[in-house]
């Protein structure tokens, strides 16, 4: 057949969301054209104008009801008040207190994903991006280093100075000290509430604008590692297949998201891959096939059965193989449109949750097990974690209810992280993370978060372990990489939240853990604080049909001293299709 246009070698349609064809300026402006009007404003009054509503009002809600206890008149009926009101607070924080915390914690990280991150990273970024286009290119690393070190202060001094002059500007208007008649005021009460919100926001955006500059000037700047040692004889070791960002479409010609036209049709390049490592497990056994996020192009049904089928006619590999989330795999609200919006009450992300946990449990379930956090110990398998919950996760996939259910994302919160303990005393652990932030929105799924729950999980495993060495697992960077970027938008905007302190937390274990993550798609091995942290190149993201991709077999080995080493890695090529050449 003679075809004008050939549908097996796509069209524009496939790169609609490429950031490989299009400017994250023109995207923006398709997202604008797009974005659904009514779920916006629904999605503002719920994330934004109520909370902030809330939280202005508050002070003027609390003076009020303290000056009306500490008066004169009622004090007998008034001061039964407080103790019943404080009594329910008991109450609901013993019954409630650790999802409280999580709904606390997770307001706490959007703010600074929303204002203080974004705001920052883009001012550092910016600065630093000009300042190293001013740098010769044989510029020593010291020079890059502390020219890192300054734009940060720069950056968080500005940040800081902008936010102070909307407290400025907004001060005259607010008033923190309320009375009963503000309440039959509502006009006036909503412009004094949205003044005190500015002032609060702008208050806290200044001073952690501040407190993020510091930790980044002292924190020890991220280097490449460019020697490894030799292996030596009789030390234990352990082989590590570090895959990452496969990006599994559920058609046969689909394309990735990200790459459109510029990356590869379906899923041929995967069995390659699995082949060839299938091969290579027979001759130089793996411990372990570690595949750090996106195993799913947009986290459909369709592409986690491509990927588990993939699996499956690999036994030997499937066998070690672990798998964690991805913002690819529950963050994606829809993969042909970026403005599409999912609010809190619809099913979707929770079905993703759903079948990333499904999936999981079958590639894991009896390998790696959860954290009893009452018991501060390593406790039962992921299969026997999901046992109770399979039949309610079962019945809201098929029906999409109850609407208001909360209990999936809790048990979400609850199985990170996932623990593979080591077989000795001294052997190799395996902690597994979610560092994706919650997101309902498709323009902003990279953003990463790790919870301070989970890192109390990493010290609980540590510590039942004393003598292990860890290999930490997780979807996102830590930190930005120590190279130059050819375009700003390279640089911005899908690092972790919280990089900085998750590293900080990370120290007292830094000799003994290797941190390894993917997200993007960067080949980079290094080290920060004393911690080793792999970054893998995707095998499949980078390239059309026609081209060869690669990745890494790492090599861990426990030093006498206790200290676990990275040995050279080895590179391992996936060849290309010629037949499947896309003109």
């Amino acid at each position: 057949m003679r075809l004008i246009v050939d549908p097996r070698r796509g069209d524009v349609e496939d790169d609609a969301s490429s950031t490989k064809h299009r400017s994250l300026l023109s995207m923006a402006g398709s997202l604008l054209v797009e974005v659904s009007l009514p779920k916006l404003l629904l999605a503002w009054l719920i994330l934004l104008i109520v909370p902030a509503i809330v939280l202005g009002v508050a002070p003027l809600i609390a003076t009020s009801w303290a000056a009306k206890v500490g008066g004169q008149l009622g004090t007998q009926l008034l001061g039964f008040v407080p103790v019943v009101i404080l009594l329910a607070i008991l109450v609901l924080g013993w019954l409630f207190g650790r999802r409280l915390f999580h709904l606390a914690e997770s307001s706490f990280w959007s703010l600074n994903a929303l204002a203080v991150e974004p705001a920052y990273a883009m001012c550092r970024e910016s600065l630093r991006h000009v300042a190293e286009l001013m740098l010769p290119e044989a510029a020593e690393v010291a020079r890059r280093e502390r020219l890192r070190a300054w734009t940060a202060a720069l950056s968080g001094i500005l940040i800081s100075g902008l936010a102070l002059g909307a407290v400025l500007l907004a001060w005259p208007a607010s008033r923190w000290i309320g009375t009963a008649g503000d309440l039959l005021a509502p006009r006036t009460l909503a412009w004094i509430a949205l003044a005190n919100t500015v002032v609060l926001v702008g208050t806290y955006l200044a001073v952690a604008s501040l407190v993020w500059a510091f930790a980044d000037m002292t924190m020890p700047p991220p280097r490449d590692i460019e020697s490894f040692p030799r292996a030596s004889p009789g030390a234990r070791s352990w082989r590590i297949a570090h895959l990452s960002d496969l990006h599994v479409v559920g058609e046969r010609y689909g394309y990735r998201i990200e790459s459109g036209r510029s990356g590869p049709q379906g899923n041929a390049r995967l069995h390659r891959l699995l082949a060839g490592l299938d091969a290579l497990h027979a001759s130089e056994p793996l411990h372990t096939v570690l595949i750090t996020g996106d195993q799913t192009d947009a986290g459909r049904a369709a592409e986690w059965a491509e990927f588990l089928d993939a699996m499956a006619a690999y036994p030997a590999i499937a066998e070690r193989a672990l798998i964690l989330p991805g913002n690819h795999d529950v963050n994606i609200v829809d993969r042909a449109n970026p403005a599409r919006l999912d609010l809190n009450v619809d099913p979707n992300s929770r079905l993703r949750k759903i079948r990333t946990l499904s999936a999981t449990a079958a590639i894991q379930g009896t390998r790696a097990k959860v954290i009893d956090r009452a018991g501060k110990r390593i406790g039962k398998t992921l299969q026997d974690a999901l046992a109770a919950r399979a039949s309610g996760l079962k019945s809201f996939a098929d029906t999409g209810r109850p609407v208001f259910s909360t209990a999936i994302s809790d048990l979400w919160n609850d199985l990170f992280p996932m623990v593979l303990p080591p077989d000795e005393e001294d052997g190799l652990g395996i902690i597994l993370l979610n560092s994706n932030a919650e997101s309902h929105f498709s323009f902003t799924n990279a953003l990463g978060l790790v919870s301070a729950d989970q890192v109390r999980g990493i010290e609980t495993a540590a510590a039942q372990y004393p003598r292990a060495v860890w290999l930490i697992g997780l979807h996102h960077h830590p930190i930005e990489y120590p190279r130059a970027a050819k375009v700003l938008s390279e640089r911005i905007g899908t690092a972790l939240v919280n990089g900085n302190w998750f590293l900080r937390q990370l120290r007292p274990m830094a000799s003994r853990a290797v941190l390894m993550h993917g997200h993007r798609h960067i080949d980079w091995i290094g080290e920060c604080g004393g911690m080793a942290i792999v970054s893998a190149p995707s095998p499949v993201m980078e390239a059309t049909n026609d081209v060869e991709t690669h990745f890494y077999i790492h090599t861990l080995e426990a030093g006498s001293d206790g200290r676990i080493r990275l040995l050279k890695p080895q590179r391992m090529t996936v060849a290309g299709d010629e037949t499947r050449e896309v003109s």
